[in-house]
């Protein structure tokens, strides 16, 4: 499934809450149903989003991790 990146934040290098602060702003400048793609390092980040996504709402549509890095993709409500 070929997803349309609407915005990229670099969250690499960032431990919590700092990831899911600034996606949290990130989200403020989007319109409903755009996507924003999350690239960051953190391990705590991948249950952070998944908490995150259900309290407010914003579809996690995927998160996958490499050997460096975690990607997520969250849709704006």
């Amino acid at each position: 499934m070929a997803v349309n990146i609407d915005k990229e934040l670099d969250a690499r290098g960032l431990n919590c809450p700092l990831p899911i602060l600034r996606t949290k702003k990130a989200l403020t400048d989007m319109g409903s149903g755009q996507v924003l793609r999350i690239l960051a390092t953190d391990p705590g980040s991948v249950k952070d989003f998944q908490a995150f996504s259900r309290q407010t709402g914003n579809p996690q549509l995927s998160s996958e991790t490499t050997d460096d890095q975690i990607v997520f993709l969250l849709q704006k409500k």
